[in-house]
């Protein structure tokens, strides 16, 4: 049986939300319409994916797994709905994504003059959101940093760079040629993969500069960064380890 996408996007706004009347609203339907929706599926699955009681809505395991799979489906539904109406309105595009401190000029230059026909453009993607772009189709291809979720990804290694400290200007190990990991015991360090429930998420180099310069802790970066982004009231110290 054909999974059907309609559902399947039911299912992962209640997933998201863990409350039948907000999803509802969210989609824009009735909630009974809804609530049917997602039994229909649950009889197609054969399998439960909600608990409902009293206290509200919670995940099966196989709602968990649903969730996980049917969110990617949806962002490959998305992306070759995109990739189609490029291909159907034209000229041909290439959307390049690319990691703060990666320059990516030349790269475009030879591309666009190895073919002509092809519009490049440039996009800046952050940690958090550059599989969600490739696998949508919000860029085609993109030069990133591990960690990378490669789940319907193909990767290609093209080269290894060292991490730096990135310390307050006035920070006891500002002066060190280099350190090591074990040097920077005990320090403070910013939670931007691993936020804690509350914290103020941290996504971009500039954020990552308000919070080192201000004294909230420091943070590894690779060299490339330190080597494009400066500023007087941050340093950084290689770590080679």
């Amino acid at each position: 049986m054909d999974l059907d996408l309609r559902k399947v996007r039911y299912f992962v706004t209640v997933a998201e939300l863990l409350h039948f009347g907000r999803a509802a609203d969210r989609l824009h339907i009735a909630q009974p319409v809804l609530s049917r929706q997602i039994r229909a599926l649950e009889k197609e699955l054969g399998a439960d994916l909600f608990v409902r009681d009293s206290r509200g809505v919670a995940l099966t395991d196989a709602g968990r797994q649903l969730l996980e799979d049917g969110s990617r489906l949806l962002d490959a539904a998305e992306g070759a709905r995109r990739r189609v109406r490029r291909a159907a309105l034209g000229p041909r595009r290439l959307v390049v994504g690319f990691r703060a401190g990666v320059v990516v000029t030349a790269v475009l230059r030879q591309f666009a003059a190895a073919h002509p026909d092809v519009e490049t453009h440039a996009r800046r993607v952050e940690w958090d959101d550059q599989e969600d772009l490739l696998r949508d189709g919000g860029v085609d291809i993109a030069f990133l940093r591990r960690p990378v979720r490669d789940e319907g990804l193909t990767l290609l290694p093209l080269h290894r760079e060292t991490r730096v400290a990135m310390l307050p200007a006035d920070h006891r190990l500002a002066g060190k040629q280099e350190l090591a990991l074990a040097d920077l015991d005990g320090e403070t360090w910013l939670r931007y993969n691993d936020p804690r429930p509350g914290d103020v998420p941290i996504r971009t180099i500039e954020e990552k500069f308000e919070r080192v310069a201000g004294g909230a802790g420091i943070t590894l970066v690779p060299r490339s960064v330190a080597e494009l982004y400066a500023r007087p009231d941050i340093t950084y110290v290689p770590v080679p380890d």
